[in-house]
């Protein structure tokens, strides 16, 4: 499917840097290019060094030319590529002249949603085009470049077979019960749902913990006040970002710092003390501290070691029980007497730590944690759009079970129905035609 229209764009972020980018792409693409170049013809996949000019015929730049023609290309159109010195000044000024020349100004994902519609990638891959232009740690390309090679495309396509074939045979037994159909069928249907559903629910635990993988893993720093929260937060930062104070409820409002631990970015969040205030901003800040506990991945409960566990320490306590979150418990002032009881704690395991000196063993445990959360070969899903529809791709699954065993195939079908059309959503919408090809193509149907 060519598009009438020629889009043009800069392909390079906004600023100034060595190398700047404009790109065309539909059928007009090369005939615009020539128009600026002045040159004969362009060959494909070769660079080609050229002069570049405007519709008045004044010199613009001097800059390399790449034509890549339908359908080995992009987005399946001819497009062209310009590269010139880079500056915001140049760069206009090409696009400006791609326009005066008959092409339009791209909108935004215009490219990749002309290469879905063309058929070069499919909705799995758009959508890591487009996380990977935002990831912030290495192990999020890895993980992105995973998924634009289409492992997740085929990991779809492996249920949607599966579940086609379901769908078909069921059909098959509905309106044409005189077909011969194998006599384990059932069985076999069973087996595949089975293997569904675990293969769907692993896939989705393993995203959920993978949730903060692109845009960074939340850690929550939580504890009574002066326990060292802020402390801690600026030893993790090496600069000095909340203020210290003796003073009770210095911390009003979570404070919120992107830090790299090994391979991580992580968003460290320094919360507000927590404890029975009657002041209200303070009240609202402790509210503000339990929400960014919810949203957490990793929950850091800081004690201080130096002082005897009360009734403020037993409300973190029961705080971090409630919450099935990975947690490190860490006592702090380890240089000063200890006089806490750890065995109020109720954990198995704790960190004595001087957090204005060495966190060392906190580095260690936060990057064990996420490197087991990011470890294994399971698909991953990266949208809340995927995990959505896996969800309800489960809930149908498991749903048909009871149909088939009672012969209700008419409601089964349904369910195998449903189920298609959320776990095709990921990828390719679902047609009603791919079932019947299965069915046509299995079956000596209108012999």
């Amino acid at each position: 499917m060519i598009s009438e229209d020629t889009i043009v764009a800069i392909a390079t972020a906004h600023g100034i840097g060595s190398i700047s980018i404009v790109r065309l792409s539909g059928e007009n693409s090369l005939s615009i290019a020539i128009q600026i170049s002045k040159l004969t013809s362009l060959t494909p996949r070769i660079a080609t060094l050229s002069k570049l000019y405007d519709k008045k015929n004044e010199l613009i730049d001097e800059a390399i030319l790449l034509y890549f023609k339908n359908p080995s290309s992009f987005t399946g159109e001819d497009i062209v590529e310009f590269q010139s010195h880079g500056g915001v000044a140049i760069s206009n000024i090409i696009l400006e002249s791609c326009i005066n020349f008959g092409a339009r100004l791209a909108n935004p994902g215009e490219f990749s949603k002309r290469a879905f519609l063309n058929g070069k990638i499919d909705l799995t891959q758009a959508q890591a085009i487009s996380k990977m232009i935002e990831a912030k740690s290495e192990d999020a390309v890895k993980l992105l470049a995973r998924q634009l090679k289409g492992e997740l495309k085929d990991f779809v396509e492996d249920i949607r077979k599966d579940l086609l074939f379901m769908l078909a045979y069921t059909e098959v037994n509905i309106d044409y019960a005189e077909e011969d159909l194998p006599s384990d069928i059932y069985e076999q249907i069973e087996f595949k749902l089975n293997a569904i559903d675990i293969k769907l629910n692993t896939t989705l635990d393993a995203s959920k913990r993978r949730e903060g993988l692109i845009d960074g893993f939340k850690v929550a720093i939580v504890g009574k006040p002066n326990v060292g929260k802020s402390s801690l937060l600026n030893k993790l930062l090496n600069f000095n970002r909340a203020i210290v104070s003796d003073i009770a409820g210095t911390t009003r409002d979570t404070i919120e710092e992107s830090v790299k631990i090994g391979t991580h970015i992580i968003k460290i969040v320094d919360t507000a003390g927590i404890r029975e205030a009657n002041d209200e901003i303070e009240r609202i800040g402790i509210e503000k501290s339990i929400e960014a506990i919810e949203e957490s991945d990793i929950i850091v409960g800081l004690f201080d070691s130096s002082r005897e566990f009360n009734d403020e320490d037993s409300q973190i306590v029961e705080l971090l029980n409630n919450c099935e979150k990975e947690k490190i418990i860490i006592l702090n002032k380890s240089d000063l007497e200890q006089k806490f009881d750890v065995s109020n704690l109720k954990q198995n395991s704790h960190l004595l730590l001087n957090t204005k000196k060495d966190i060392t063993p906190l580095l260690n445990e936060i990057e064990n944690i996420l490197n087991q959360n990011i470890s294994g070969d399971e698909v991953t899903l990266i949208s809340k759009q995927q995990i959505l529809e896996v969800e309800q791709t489960i809930m149908h699954i498991q749903k048909s079970n009871e149909p088939l065993k009672t012969g209700e195939l008419e409601f089964f079908a349904y369910h195998i129905n449903e189920a298609l059309k959320n776990i095709s959503n990921i990828t390719r919408p679902y047609e009603h035609s791919a079932m019947l090809d299965v069915m046509f193509g299995e079956f000596c149907l209108g012999k």
